[in-house]
């Protein structure tokens, strides 16, 4: 793969990763409600995730679902439910951020780290995000080398970025201030979610 193209697939999981969305929202959850470590296990299990689908584009799933509109049909319908049934947990604080934290109890470093692999495989947005995108990579990524830099890139990315948003929110002024509005992170955070999974719907 050469540089140039390297650079700009840098530039697109970037900015990809940076777009607020579930994905941080669960990040924030088990950071702000758990510890810092809690963040970090969820941002390396999400990019773990992230990484599973270059990998799939890479083996051809791209191909497979533009063949199989039914397929990608009932993907979608998935991931769109599951961002539903969080978006209903945050707004109704049974799971959410406020529950946590009025319950004084950490989650689990796997729980952190099923909430994070799940958000990112079951999150549509990542599946149309690589078959939008990344089909132009995978093919022009014939060697071993460029095929390994193709999974490896975003997976890094992605867990640097999460773990840079874990870190900041542990620092003790920002997570005061967000732990004085856990309430309306809860119920944005909410919508949010509620909001991807209708468009999903709407799109599909």
């Amino acid at each position: 793969m050469e540089f140039s193209l390297w650079l700009s697939l840098v530039l697109i999981c970037l900015l990809g990763a940076m777009t607020p969305g579930p994905s941080l929202a669960v990040v924030i959850q088990h950071t702000v409600g758990s510890s810092r470590l809690h963040g970090f296990c969820t941002a390396w299990a999400h990019a773990l995730g992230v990484a599973l689908y270059a990998l799939c584009s890479l083996l051809g799933l791209s191909i497979v679902l533009q063949q199989s509109p039914l397929l990608f049909k009932i993907i979608a319908y998935g991931g769109a439910a599951y961002l539903a049934w969080l978006g209903f947990k945050a707004l109704s604080s049974k799971g959410g951020l406020v529950n946590q934290l009025k319950s004084h109890q950490t989650a689990s470093y796997s729980k952190a780290a099923k909430d994070g692999a799940m958000i990112s495989l079951l999150n549509p947005k990542l599946g149309l995000f690589f078959l939008a995108l990344f089909s132009q990579y995978v093919s022009a990524s014939s060697d071993l080398s460029s095929q390994v830099a193709l999974v490896s890139t975003p997976l890094v990315i992605d867990g640097l970025w999460y773990s840079l948003v874990a870190f900041l929110l542990t620092i003790p002024k920002i997570l005061s201030a967000i732990r004085q509005q856990a309430i309306w992170i809860d119920r944005v955070s909410g919508v949010i979610l509620l909001f991807l999974a209708v468009r999903v719907v709407w799109a599909v």
